[in-house]
This record gives structure tokens, C-alpha cells and sequence, in this order.
């Protein structure tokens, strides 16, 4: 069976987490006339924000101020948006970081960080595997990180959490070809957001958000299984995850701890 064919002009696109970072500019650069754009994020007053450029730029804009690790209001928002218009494509990017700077990383963060990046992902890819599969087509994305090739001491739960995120995405790819919805997973480096704002070390290879938002929206349009980037990071994180444990572990001690 053929792979699935994404829209490569997508007009109904839901995206959590739009709130800042790579969702807002995701947001921005999709919108013009024609489109509708679905918003959710947890701070209303960027939300909003983030909204008035969109609709600035022509596109409708639906927002909803939504917690993603609360399953049945996720659910029954991506429900009520495929009503207003079926979704085309939807990027599961909500998520948050945190590490050992301050020391161990205990239970509640860990929990916390694994509800949010991994539980809200589910939370919002399920209900839209569930839209699409009547309709025979769709296209969802899923932010995972370079940061889930290889686990490093200073970011435990972050490493393991978009971890979990890839390798269930690269499976859902396989497993919803059948069903024509394509599945991709994006692994960004290092992007100039206000999550890696926190961060005192250098960030070899940053990216600006809007660059990087650029990259994203043209390869999924391609329909790419995994979105890694920039090239030379992709290069580092392949080569960290090939490493020999013996190896791997003297390197990764020597990293920074994450903020």
C-alpha cells in the first residue's frame, strides 16, 4: 500500500502548546486567508497574543485555553474543532523542561514532566488518530528532541520523556499508514525559546524559532517520517546513541546540567 500523502497546503491545523516557542511560530507561519487555525496553550494572555498576529495575517483562529494532560477536555476540544472544520493536521508540540541544576531530580518533577510531554501527547494524538481514521486521511506531528537519542544525567525525565515520544511516533507511522494518515516525528537541536531561555551553557547550532518553524512546515509537507535538524546536531545526537556505554557515559558526565 502507498504511503499516505499529507496536505501539502494544509487548511485546518490544530496545535498545542501555541502559546510560545516553536508552537507560536508554527502558528504565525501557517497563518494566511483560507486557513484555520486551532490554538491551545495554558497562558491566555500570550495565547492571545499569538492569536491577534494570526488573525492579522487573515486566518481564522479558534483558541482554547486547555491543560493537555487533562484527557477528556483535550478530547472533546479536538472533537468540537473537527467539527468547525476537519483537521488536516495536528502537532502535538505542548510540553516542558526541567533538570538537575538544582540539584537530584525528584519524583514530582519527574511525574510532572513525563504528564506533561508524554501523557499530553497521547492526550492529543489519540483523539486525533480518531477524527482522521473515518475520513481516510490526516497528518499528525509529534515534538519530540535530540535530547531522546541518548539520556544524559542532567535532564533525566526530559530525556525520557521525548524519548517515549519518538519511538511511539516512528511506530505510529508504520501502524496508521493503512488507515492514510500520515505520522511524523520532529527532533529539534537546540531552538531559541523561552524553555531554553533558562539554559547558562552554550547551545551549540541555536536556531531561531521562526527558522526552525520554517524547516518543520516544509518537511511535513513532504511527508518526512523524522524531522532532525540542524544537520550537525542530528549528526551528534545519531553518533551519542551509537556510542558504547562505556564511552557514552564518560561523555555525558561531563555535560551540563539542565535548568
Amino acid at each position: 500500500m502507498p504511503s499516505p500523502s499529507p496536505c501539502a497546503d494544509p487548511a485546518a491545523i490544530l496545535i498545542t502548546g501555541a502559546s510560545s516557542g516553536l508552537g507560536a511560530a508554527l502558528a504565525q507561519g501557517y497563518a494566511k486567508a483560507g486557513i484555520t487555525l486551532f490554538l491551545t496553550g495554558r497562558d491566555e494572555a500570550r495565547l492571545a497574543a499569538v492569536a491577534q498576529t494570526c488573525r492579522e495575517r487573515e486566518a481564522e483562529v479558534v483558541t482554547a485555553a486547555l491543560d493537555v494532560t487533562e484527557s477528556e477536555a483535550v478530547a472533546a476540544w479536538i472533537a468540537a474543532c473537527d467539527r468547525h472544520r476537519p483537521l488536516d493536521l495536528v502537532i502535538a508540540n505542548a510540553g516542558i523542561s526541567a533538570g538537575t541544576a538544582g540539584g537530584a531530580e525528584g519524583a514530582d518533577q519527574t511525574r510532572k514532566i513525563f504528564a506533561v510531554n508524554l501523557d499530553g501527547t497521547v492526550n492529543t494524538v489519540m483523539p486525533a488518530i480518531a477524527a482522521m481514521r473515518p475520513r481516510g486521511k490526516g497528518q499528525i506531528a509529534l515534538m519530540s528532541s535530540m535530547a531522546g537519542f541518548r539520556g544524559v544525567g542532567g535532564a533525566p525525565a526530559y530525556c525520557g520523556s521525548k524519548a517515549a515520544v519518538r519511538v511511539w511516533g516512528e511506530a505510529l507511522r508504520g501502524a496508521l499508514a493503512a488507515d492514510g494518515i500520515a505520522v511524523s516525528v520532529i527532533c529539534p537541536g537546540f531552538v531559541a525559546t523561552p524553555m531554553t531561555e533558562v539554559n547558562t551553557f552554550a547551545m551549540p547550532f541555536l536556531m531561531q524559532a521562526d527558522d526552525a518553524a520554517r524547516l518543520i512546515r516544509r518537511k511535513l509537507a513532504a511527508n518526512c517520517g523524522r524531522i532532525a535538524f540542524p544537520g550537525p546536531m542530528a549528526a551528534l545526537a545519531w553518533l551519542g546513541a551509537a556510542l558504547p556505554d562505556i564511552v557514552a557515559d564518560r561523555l555525558t558526565r561531563l555535560l551540563p546540567a539542565k535548568g
